[in-house]
């Protein structure tokens, strides 16, 4: 037997620990929030309900529901200091490099930062729930040159949001839409934007670094990123009548389409069905079908062509296009939903710490003697001349 490692890339298929947050379970073919299946949650509960399961692994009564509730809301507002740290990011700047400061920011405000207790860490998971949305309309409106809407404690989460965004709250099925995203957004195991904050935290460093970590992961396009990338492409596609064609030249050039599989799902993401559910009904809401129908044709041509099923993303980038939202804040709004995994994921893995230090295997040069820079120099010189 050869003594040599198994590397595992990416750690695909490996192990690190125990999770009683979430877990893909294929003989129901569903994801699983402390057992109860998405998409049950997502036709059931709201979004705060879904938020005290992940950090307390029950749903709440209807008295603890509504505590929390007054609780989160008595919480949006974000110190002057904040709000003036966002208003002086660059107009052009990615939203989620102002999120990303942000929170570093609101870090930096905790006058308790030596209190790591569970207890404590629970109450900063709820004040960045309720602020982060506060953070990401702030500098929606701030870089159109609009001023700043406060948040509302006599809203939902999700009215409040779309209040602070655009100064009003839309219909009950746009609401209720964008809820249901936040819900199959929340939690997804050992992903990468979670895997680094529970990385983060091993290190005993703060709740609020591990979000940060997390939100740093979540930006790129092979992760978080992917729902605006799958906005771009329908974009450029433009018409149904140009789908399969378009779809047919990008696999034969080996071009990268985003929103198509996934390291975990083999045959097909669980979480599709339900928002393509309700990305259907906001198509049918605003008049908008031809985003979906080229989506359509987009994923029949690449099952036939690939057999390879469409995530998350797929759906929700049209969803959010169709509500009226800027593109390049569909991954801001992953964050608000993922907050919750996140920090129920942080708490976990303080809970119960180990610091994660993995191995590698070294493929470099063998050992060698240092030569003087003189020699180096000289030999350089011999070398290339």
């Amino acid at each position: 037997m050869s003594d040599e490692p198994i590397i595992h890339r990416g750690l695909d298929g490996v192990v690190v620990d125990t999770t009683r947050i979430s877990k893909v379970m294929p003989e129901i073919n569903s994801l699983v929030y402390a057992g109860y299946p998405v998409q049950e949650l997502c036709e059931s509960c709201h979004f705060e309900e879904v938020a005290w399961l992940m950090w307390h692994g029950e749903l709440p009564t209807a008295k603890q529901l509504a505590d929390f509730m007054t609780l989160g809301r008595g919480q949006r507002e974000i110190s002057k200091d904040l709000l003036a740290v966002i208003q002086k990011s660059p107009r052009t700047a990615h939203p989620m490099d102002v999120l990303r400061t942000a929170v570093s920011f609101l870090g930096s405000e905790d006058v308790e930062m030596d209190k790591t207790d569970a207890a404590t860490n629970l109450k900063r998971s709820i004040s960045m729930m309720a602020k982060i949305p506060t953070m990401i309309a702030a500098f929606y409106r701030l870089r159109k040159g609009q001023d700043f809407i406060p948040a509302r404690s006599d809203l939902g989460f999700v009215e409040n949001f779309f209040h602070m965004i655009f100064g009003k709250v839309p219909a009950p099925e746009v609401v209720h839409a964008f809820e249901v995203s936040l819900i199959l957004y929340a939690e997804h195991g050992f992903n990468a934007s979670t895997f680094t904050a529970r990385t983060v935290v091993s290190s005993l460093s703060d709740i609020y670094s591990g979000v940060v970590g997390g939100i740093a992961s979540l930006k790129g396009p092979l992760h978080g990123g992917a729902n605006e990338a799958v906005m771009h492409m329908l974009l450029e596609v433009a018409e149904p009548a140009h789908a399969k064609e378009w779809m047919l030249t990008a696999l034969r050039k080996k071009r990268v389409v985003m929103g198509f599989g996934h390291r975990v799902y083999k045959n097909g993401d669980s979480r599709v069905p339900t928002m393509k559910k309700y990305a259907r009904k906001m198509a049918e809401f605003t008049g908008q079908s031809k985003w979906l129908d080229i989506a359509d044709i987009l994923e029949a041509t690449m099952r036939e062509q690939k057999d390879i099923h469409p995530n998350l993303d797929f759906p929700s980038g049209p969803a959010y296009y169709m509500m009226g939202f800027d593109i390049d804040m569909f991954t801001p709004f992953f964050v608000m939903a993922r907050i919750t995994g996140w920090t129920a994921h942080i708490m976990e893995q303080l809970a119960d710490n180990r610091l994660i230090r993995p191995l590698s295997q070294y493929n470099g040069a063998g050992e060698r003697r240092v030569v003087p820079i003189e020699k180096r120099q000289t030999e350089f010189y011999e070398q290339n001349t």
